[in-house]
């Protein structure tokens, strides 16, 4: 084949991939307070939020974040978000349950993170919100799944909402918009190397 030939062929094949790009973003005509959840046993779930927190940002949006397991305020994302202006921050674990390892605890952590979650949905200039490691709460039952359903669906119009964790229910992958999960392949932490600054911290 000629490079001339090639190169006809690839303008063909890029013609008729625009085709189908541009019909699918014309038939995208809606506009809506989106709900993602990122969720699976691979790395990047909260640093996917925390990206999208960033662009949000970016837009010059005010954004909301609720952690719900992590119990420590000494991480890389959280020090430089708080730095920016319109960032609402609520760190409201209490850590793993490995090391709490209190069950009656840990669900009356779960019920005050998720009354600060519903005064953060109560706020419409918050244009977006992570509640980073929700999942947990909820596959382990210490939230009531249709309560945290319907005051996602009665939030403002327009807020995103971005729920982060591994084996998110599968009623909250229905209700979500989008749903992403990361597939663990391999991580660092199995031969023995400690999280590092600015990876996993």
């Amino acid at each position: 084949m000629s490079a001339d030939d090639r190169e006809q062929g690839h303008r063909t094949r890029m013609q008729r991939k625009k085709a189908v790009v541009d019909a699918a973003i014309a038939r995208a005509d809606q506009d809506k307070g989106l709900l993602l959840v990122l969720t699976g046993n691979g790395k990047g779930k909260s640093s996917s939020a925390f990206g999208m927190l960033a662009r949000a940002l970016g837009h010059g949006l005010r954004v909301g974040v609720a952690q719900f397991i992590k119990g420590r305020s000494d991480t890389g994302e959280e020090a430089f978000f708080r730095a920016q202006p319109g960032v609402v921050w609520h760190v409201l674990g209490e850590g793993f349950t490995w090391e709490t390892q209190n069950l009656e605890r840990d669900r009356e952590t779960a019920r005050r993170a998720w009354a600060v979650a519903r005064e953060m949905f109560s706020d419409p200039s918050l244009a977006l919100i992570v509640l980073d490691e929700l999942s947990y709460p909820l596959k382990n039952g210490w939230l009531d799944l249709p309560v945290v359903l319907a005051d996602l669906a009665a939030r403002p119009a327009m807020q995103h909402v971005v729920i982060t964790g591994r084996g998110a229910p599968d009623a909250l992958c229905e209700a979500a918009d989008t749903v992403s999960e990361l597939r663990d392949v391999k991580h660092a932490f199995r031969a023995g190397i400690r999280a590092q600054k600015g990876v996993d911290l």
